[in-house]
């Protein structure tokens, strides 16, 4: 079973631009370009689907992501331009932290308010 989250954004070529540029997705329908309804994004075996909404509906999921070598991933996101000046008070979206739950983690939000929880696993009875 593979599940594909759908987050809902407001700007499509803005969010394309934020999930390609920084956070290493790629188009998965290259050919189609961007739909300025419905785009699906890959990332290895990860994938999400971004879809437009009109108004002042409101975004707003959580997704976790589960990667290795999480120190050099945010750094690599900085060098892009990942900013992280919005969430001054939040010190997990400032840079990886240590969790009591065995995960090391960071949040990156979108330019439409979901959020991305990349974690690793660092408890030494558990796989990555």
């Amino acid at each position: 079973m593979k599940i594909v989250p759908i987050l809902r954004v407001m700007d499509m070529k803005e969010s394309v631009f934020f999930y390609t540029s920084i956070l290493d997705f790629e188009l998965k329908y290259p050919d189609e370009g961007i739909d300025p309804w419905v785009t699906d994004l890959i990332n290895g075996e990860a994938e999400i689907q971004l879809t437009s909404v009109e108004g002042n509906q409101k975004s707003g999921f959580a997704i976790n992501v589960q990667v290795k070598q999480i120190d050099n991933l945010f750094q690599r996101y900085l060098q892009r331009g990942l900013d992280t000046s919005k969430k001054l008070e939040s010190p997990v979206h400032q840079g990886p932290l240590d969790q009591s739950w065995g995960t090391r983690e960071f949040y990156v939000n979108d330019p439409n308010g979901n959020t991305l929880r990349f974690q690793e696993l660092t408890g030494t009875d558990i796989e990555a």
